[in-house]
């Protein structure tokens, strides 16, 4: 039975090794409804890229640090903006060091080599990725489509990775970037950048029948989630579509705090399985 491999990336906050065990349920429970002959979305292998450990004890530190400072308001808000900050500057690499963002990127490449082992090592790519997570995929992405002669994968990266198609990026077919700040990041950048391509490039030597798509959903009320379309005509081309969607719960999706909540929301996740599905069929 073919299969599609799905890469699902977190984003800012204090995150533990089952932050994708909902979303993973309510995902295969989207996937099944597209049609009730399937196996209970076994067609699809789902791997969570754990990225948190790399930074969260320096993180915490930081945090105890700060609060010995004295008394602070929005305890709650600054946490959230704290989280947020600390990771992102951390991660980017820099003139000096990528130590940080090497790290992260090669728990991104264990992930996809067990892919490949489980799924195939053709199978189509999906990643799904939140928050900061969306500038980690389209990073990595960015990395594995540049000219070899650029070389900027590293050898502790490479050491991580296999040579199968899937783990080079070459089958990437979808991604689908919830509350994403590469609007923000796109300000490093002349002209606000250029977007990785999605579907990659190659996929079609090996899947010629998927169309693929990138879909980026955001909230209004999330102040780091932006829309992707509007940046420039290269994004405008690359994303397929913007989605608005009012993610979180009672007490969240109004505010700030919806940042959070885009994981477990149906608005989210049926169109992520919509698109699973058909890819999935393309390949039967």
């Amino acid at each position: 039975m073919n299969k599609i491999a799905v890469a699902v990336i977190h984003g800012i906050g204090e995150q533990k090794p089952d932050f994708a065990d909902e979303m993973i349920v309510k995902l295969r429970e989207q996937f099944v409804k597209q049609d009730k002959q399937r196996l209970g979305g076994t067609e699809l292998v789902i791997k969570p890229v754990y990225w948190a450990p790399v930074l969260q004890q320096a993180e915490n530190g930081l945090w105890q640090a700060m609060l010995k400072g004295g008394e602070l308001d929005f305890i709650s808000l600054r946490k959230f903006m704290v989280n947020f900050a600390a990771d992102a500057i951390a991660y980017q690499p820099a003139e000096s060091g990528r130590e940080v963002y090497d790290r992260v990127h090669g728990v991104l490449a264990r992930v996809l080599s067990e892919l490949a082992d489980e799924a195939g090592e053709k199978a189509p790519l999906c990643i799904v990725a939140h928050s900061l997570g969306t500038v980690i995929a389209s990073n990595y992405i960015y990395d594995l489509q540049a000219p070899p002669q650029k070389k900027l994968i590293p050898e502790t990266v490479k050491a991580a990775s296999g040579s199968t198609p899937l783990e080079k990026g070459e089958t990437l077919a979808l991604l689908y970037t919830l509350g994403s700040p590469i609007a923000i990041w796109s300000l490093r950048y002349e002209g606000f950048g250029v977007p990785v391509q999605v579907p990659d490039p190659r996929l079609k030597k090996h899947h010629p029948d998927i169309a693929g798509e990138w879909v980026n959903f955001y909230d209004r009320d999330d102040v780091i989630g932006y829309p992707l379309k509007s940046l420039n005509p290269r994004y405008k081309q690359a994303v397929k579509k913007d989605v608005e969607i009012n993610a979180g719960g009672f007490l969240s999706s109004w505010n700030p705090l919806s940042h959070l909540g885009y994981f477990t929301d149906e608005d989210a996740l049926k169109p992520v399985a919509e698109g699973l599905y058909r890819t999935w069929d393309s390949i039967q």
